[in-house]
């Protein structure tokens, strides 16, 4: 039927049946919050280039993850940042590593709260890329071992997820096997499996410290442009052993997003990243635009091309709001 019989505006008054017929939800249980650790103590130190956004030491990141838990956030997931960095990474799976440490002491004290880590050597590595080094090149089989031990490390240290975000190939495989091998059959991975070398990870480099020395990572991370190969990495990831697969950035690539809801029957998370979410802060303290409902109508959209879990810096904010 059309007009007047139809009116689609019937539906769309404010108030109660408005809100009835929504078609989408966002909720608590939606969200990861990505967490900053750092060395020392009593640390709370503000990330210049994320509004918003804290690094926090040991003894406060598990301050910080009370306050989470107590919003009814599900997750949070892990970022260290070590004092001392080398050309192995080394302190990526150190038993009492930055990330180990903070892993331990939050399941200890809310063992309700699932703990994510992230898994990778960007962090760690003195010259800044996600491997092992063989000459200037990133060398991916010789990683596959220090992904594998510093996903156990994790897992170790109470971690209910790892997650592996650094687009080596093979590494769900190694990692699962190690996992299994050492008893910890149980402890989910969540792979980073359509990541893109993106221009929106700037602001995050500036708080993990983990902009590399030389070169980029487009020889590991996808090309922007790639749609149907992003569908080729997650059904590997799936065969290698992956439970959830993710999609980064989000918003520039709510197409993949949505075509991985289709082709896909597993839990899918994406990440609103630093510059996705330090873009709409900016414009909010410019008074462009009304940074509240942008940041909320920005999960919506992520939330509807069919994200199961998202993790964003805004988590917090956003819960309190809901």
């Amino acid at each position: 039927m059309s007009f007047p019989t139809t009116r689609m505006r019937r539906l769309r008054r404010t108030g109660t049946l408005r809100s009835m017929v929504r078609e989408t939800r966002l909720a608590r249980e939606d969200l990861i919050l990505p967490l900053f650790v750092v060395e020392g103590s009593g640390i709370r130190e503000a990330v210049p280039s994320m509004p918003g956004v804290h690094r926090h030491s040991v003894d406060r990141v598990v301050d910080e993850a009370k306050r989470v838990a107590d919003l009814g956030i599900p997750a949070v997931i892990l970022f260290g940042i070590p004092d001392e960095k080398d050309a192995r990474g080394s302190g990526a799976d150190d038993p009492d590593g930055i990330v180990q440490r903070a892993a331990r002491a939050i399941a200890e004290a809310l063992p309700s709260l699932c703990v994510i880590t992230d898994v990778c050597l960007c962090e760690y590595t003195d010259h800044g890329h996600c491997g092992l080094l063989s000459g200037q090149a990133v060398d991916n089989d010789a990683t596959l071992e220090r992904l594998a031990r510093t996903a156990l490390s994790h897992a170790r240290a109470g971690a209910s997820i790892v997650a592996p975000s650094d687009m080596m190939d093979g590494r769900v495989a190694a990692i699962r096997r190690e996992l299994d091998a050492n008893g910890f059959e149980e402890v989910a991975i969540l792979a980073y499996a359509a990541k893109f070398a993106s221009a929106f990870y700037g602001p995050f480099r500036d708080a993990a410290e983990s902009a590399p020395e030389f070169g980029d990572r487009r020889g590991y991370q996808m090309d922007p442009p790639n749609r149907r190969e992003a569908l080729r990495e997650m059904q590997l990831d799936l065969e290698e052993g992956a439970d959830m697969l993710m999609v980064k950035p989000a918003l520039a690539y709510l197409d993949i997003l949505a075509d991985a809801r289709r082709e896909f029957r597993v839990p899918l998370a994406a990440y609103h990243v630093s510059g996705e979410y330090s873009m709409i802060k900016a414009a909010g303290e410019r008074g462009w635009l009304d940074a509240d409902r942008a940041m909320e109508e920005a999960l919506i959209s992520i939330k509807r091309a069919g994200a199961d879990l998202i993790l964003t810096y805004a988590a917090a904010e956003i819960a309190e709001r809901l």
